[in-house]
């Protein structure tokens, strides 16, 4: 099975010295195509930190980070802003959706910037469209649709290129629960179908419970992981809130 990401003794400090905080201590993470994970922990734990290294968005103070058979870490701005175009979807909480574009506008930017051919480009967002049940608001700006079509938006704009990993960093985090699970049921989808890998940060274990495996970081170190296999997401979830529970505390108060 091919390799996606393959993280080897990630280390992230941040500080100076003596007043050194180590954010990341040696992780080793390898996600595979196809895969859907989820990243847990509590406040503090290096989560959103080890997202933002895989993601390019910072980078490491030591250790090896290859994606889709690429050293991230051996690229300069020019090549790393290439990259994320056209290997990386990006799913954010506080969605990132430009005002002045249209729903549409704001799903092809993405396809534009590489300069793809408008009938491919309107072939992709059809096909979207209907996987994320949007077709109707195509035409509205971001002002005049709710958070949950905000959020499909978001994905149908993560997605809409093909990239090689999804990143997603607490996306249900805004949405009330009905656009959370149509969000989650959606990604799941995805995967399902598409061979999609996903890879999210979040807090809550309902939405931990639709991914295939679950890793726990602790103090800026893995503590456990969690594979769904064959049991029903119910069972999982509640194994995700066991998990939780030798933490520190349940799905409510553990981010």
């Amino acid at each position: 099975m091919k390799t996606i990401v393959e993280a080897k003794q990630i280390t992230k400090l941040y500080g100076t010295k003596g007043t050194v905080f180590p954010a990341l201590q040696q992780i080793d993470l390898t996600v595979a195509e196809g895969e859907f994970v989820g990243i847990m922990g509590p406040s503090g734990s290096g989560k959103s930190t080890l997202l933002n290294v895989l993601a390019t968005i910072d980078q490491p103070t030591s250790g090896d980070i290859v994606i889709d058979g690429i050293d991230i870490l051996g690229m300069n701005e020019d090549q790393l802003s290439a990259f994320r175009r056209d290997k990386l979807g990006f799913i954010f909480q506080d969605y990132n959706l430009l005002d002045t574009l249209t729903v549409k506008e704001n799903i092809v930017l993405p396809l534009a910037l590489a300069n793809m051919n408008v009938d491919e480009l309107e072939r992709r967002v059809d096909e979207i469209a209907d996987r994320f049940g949007i077709r109707p608001i195509l035409d509205k700006y971001p002002y005049q649709i709710s958070g949950g079509q905000k959020q499909r938006t978001a994905a149908s704009r993560a997605i809409v290129s093909k990239p090689s990993l999804i990143l997603a960093d607490e996306p249900t985090g805004a949405l009330d629960s009905k656009s959370a699970t149509d969000l989650l049921e959606s990604l799941k989808d995805l995967n399902e179908r598409e061979r999609a890998t996903i890879l999210i940060v979040t807090h809550d274990a309902f939405a931990a419970s639709y991914c295939k495996r679950v890793v726990f970081i602790k103090d800026g170190t893995l503590f456990t992981e969690l594979i769904k296999g064959d049991q029903p997401r119910k069972a999982f979830f509640k194994k995700v809130l066991d998990v939780l529970s030798v933490l520190g505390g349940g799905s409510s108060d553990v981010i």
